[in-house]
């Protein structure tokens, strides 16, 4: 998987990325990480990728034409196949010399893409709003681009272009994309193959099934006269099994309820469910 991402500040990116599980499977080659800086495309000596809006209002409007050059550059970078070459791409400065120079001095009225091959994901609180399915399905890709925005937005008009989807991760607004991004990034990394040491840990977290995670447990066997449910230690895997089963269900049915619909769950697990979020059965973890 390689993500690429436009931005005002790459190092945001890239110090993220660098640590924990995404900055292993970075130095494993299982994803690479190419944040390149808007501004590098700016085509102008002060490196100003921002004017008035139209119209009057608050704020700056970031400019169509630099924004574009970035993703011509992204996309010839993937169609030459140079991204899968360069490994991790951490922390480099984008290529703005030679043909990428071509690109940034190009006409941007001329050679627009007619098809977009690779997504572009626009982060923006108008998205779709960001969950584990649609992290699945993006983990199917590739290569993906993520359009980060800042002021008060972009030009309509290379949105239009370029983006293919325009993704949201709550209805709240943050100062710019990028940390959307790299929740995206982080979700996604995770569903890569050998990215988690375990596979299956992907397969049984929450979300995966429309389901929350069972509760975790480790040493001390007693805390505080709290005790470690018995079922974890009996060794029995059909009982383990049962009993993680169970109180994803019992978990999701007190915590989120919204998600029991599109669960598939079993007659049994659906009546269990039902009962709880009807506040007829408590549910319990201690068996």
């Amino acid at each position: 998987m390689n993500f690429h991402v436009m931005t005002l500040f790459p190092d945001m990116i890239n110090n993220a990325m660098a640590e924990s599980i995404t900055g292993r499977a970075i130095k494993a080659g299982h994803i690479t990480v190419n944040a390149v800086n808007i501004r590098d495309f700016a085509g102008n000596k002060h490196n100003s990728v921002d004017d008035y809006p139209y119209g009057g209002g608050a704020g700056m409007v970031m400019q169509a034409a630099p924004v574009y050059r970035c993703y011509k550059a992204i996309e010839k970078e993937i169609s030459n196949g140079s991204v899968a070459k360069d490994k991790g791409c951490c922390g480099k400065k984008a290529n703005v010399s030679g043909d990428l120079k071509d690109i940034c001095n190009a006409d941007t009225g001329e050679n627009l893409t007619d098809k977009k091959k690779t997504k572009v994901i626009y982060l923006s609180p108008q998205g779709k709003t960001f969950n584990q399915e649609m992290a699945r399905e993006f983990a199917k890709e590739e290569n993906l681009i993520f359009l980060c925005g800042h002021y008060e937005g972009i030009d309509e008009r290379v949105l239009e272009e370029i983006v293919s989807d325009y993704v949201s991760i709550g209805d709240y607004v943050l100062t710019g994309g990028e940390l959307p991004a790299l929740v995206m990034m982080d979700t996604i990394s995770r569903l890569v193959p050998s990215v988690l040491n375990n596979d299956m840990s992907a397969q049984t977290e929450s979300f995966s099934d429309n389901l929350l995670e069972y509760p975790q447990y480790t040493r001390p066997e007693n805390w505080e006269g709290k005790l470690v449910p018995p079922v974890l230690l009996s060794g029995n895997h059909k009982k383990l099994a049962e009993w993680y089963r169970e109180q994803s269900v019992i978990r999701t049915a007190k915590r989120r309820p919204d998600l029991i619909e599109r669960a598939e769950l079993t007659q049994k697990e659906r009546e269990l469910a039902e009962r709880i979020m009807a506040g007829e059965e408590e549910g319990t973890d201690k068996k």
